[in-house]
């Protein structure tokens, strides 16, 4: 697969990744090279890229334990604190072997220690591969407010290796398609057509998939990296979905939900919104939330969760002047941006979704 160029780097794929990385190791003169993994890819992936990792540089492996409850800056404090023992410098590079926890927050550690050094992204999740390590966009929660601590830093380059998919959980698997349905959805009606026939789908199927879904979202970035127009059309589905994820992850009476999972909900709660504005049909609509619901598990809200989940959407990213900005669909394959829904509108898409 050719190499996708994104703002000062690329991502690459396959059997490209371990020649750049090579390479990249070779002539960046780096001191030391730090391996940043959670207590899963450590395991499953990081004797994979060892093993391809070609360099007389030393290296250290960093640890920590897996799970978006850890995507904190209490664990930040302990990586830093790590890297100074370790005698890491502003030549000192970090590759981020792991899903979308460990691209985030690592990416987020590297930027900023030291004020700021080399990263590279080595993304293990479907989610991962389409969204999380594409961007620039580093962070960690604040509690369990998502995403509230970051930086927009891009990574020397993003390696994409589909053959660590197979270590993945069928569950993980969903959650990272949810964002190439969503990047479907925002921009390319045909690729979101394609995913109504997952069950004959092959492996090169999946990798053609994956590749489209970087694409769209590498156009979306490139345009806009820091987020001011364009690029607020990839939160669509996270405004409430992000919302749902805080709340599930705070209450123990909820399942707690995979970031794809609670963006699903999203979508097909947006898409309510986008319904009711009249920027997308009755049928469109249908269509989205008859694809979402027959590969998600459905979510259960009382009237006291979804007060609390529409409380916290005062604290979404986008807002503007205190007021919530939504991102909502015109059609399949467009959206319209900074869009203000009231909340009874927001009661109404609950009431739809649990029907």
């Amino acid at each position: 697969m050719q190499q996708i160029i994104s703002n000062n780097h690329s991502v690459f794929f396959n059997e490209d990744c371990f020649f750049y990385l090579s390479d990249a190791l070779k002539d960046g003169n780096y001191s030391k090279i730090f391996i940043l993994a959670d207590s899963e890819t450590v395991n499953h992936c990081v004797p994979s890229v060892l093993s391809n990792m070609q360099t007389n540089i030393p290296f250290e492996i960093i640890e920590f334990d897996a799970g978006e409850e850890y995507k904190t800056m209490e664990t930040c404090m302990q990586i830093w604190n790590v890297l100074i023992e370790l005698g890491a410098d502003r030549k000192s590079v970090i590759i981020n072997v792991g899903g979308g926890v460990v691209t985030d927050l690592g990416g987020f550690v590297a930027s900023v220690f030291k004020r700021g050094i080399d990263f590279i992204n080595i993304p293990t999740s479907l989610l991962a591969m389409v969204d999380a390590s594409v961007g620039g966009k580093n962070g960690i929660d604040l509690g369990a407010l998502k995403n509230q601590i970051g930086t927009i830093t891009n990574p020397k380059a993003v390696l994409i290796h589909t053959g660590f998919l197979e270590t993945l959980p069928q569950v993980q698997m969903r959650s990272g398609l949810a964002e190439m349905l969503k990047h479907g959805l925002i921009q390319d009606a045909e690729y979101w057509q394609l995913f109504k026939h997952l069950d004959e789908l092959t492996t090169e199927h999946l990798d053609a998939l994956i590749y489209r879904s970087v694409e769209i979202k590498n156009n979306v970035v490139t345009q806009d990296l820091t987020e001011t127009g364009i690029r607020k059309a990839l939160n669509f589905g996270h405004t409430l979905g992000h919302a749902i994820e805080s709340y599930c992850l705070e209450n123990q009476a909820m399942p707690t939900l995979l970031h794809g999972e609670a963006i699903a909900v999203g979508m097909i709660l947006e898409s309510y919104l986008s319904l009711e504005k009249q920027f997308i049909t009755y049928d469109q609509y249908l269509d989205i939330k008859t694809t979402l619901n027959n590969l998600y598990d459905k979510v259960n809200f009382n009237e006291a969760a979804i007060n609390e989940i529409v409380d916290l959407l005062i604290y979404d990213k986008k807002n503007e002047f205190g007021k919530i900005q939504f991102c909502l669909l015109n059609g399949i394959g467009d959206v319209m941006l900074d869009q203000q829904v009231s909340n009874e509108l927001i009661y109404n898409a609950f009431k739809d979704y649990e029907n």
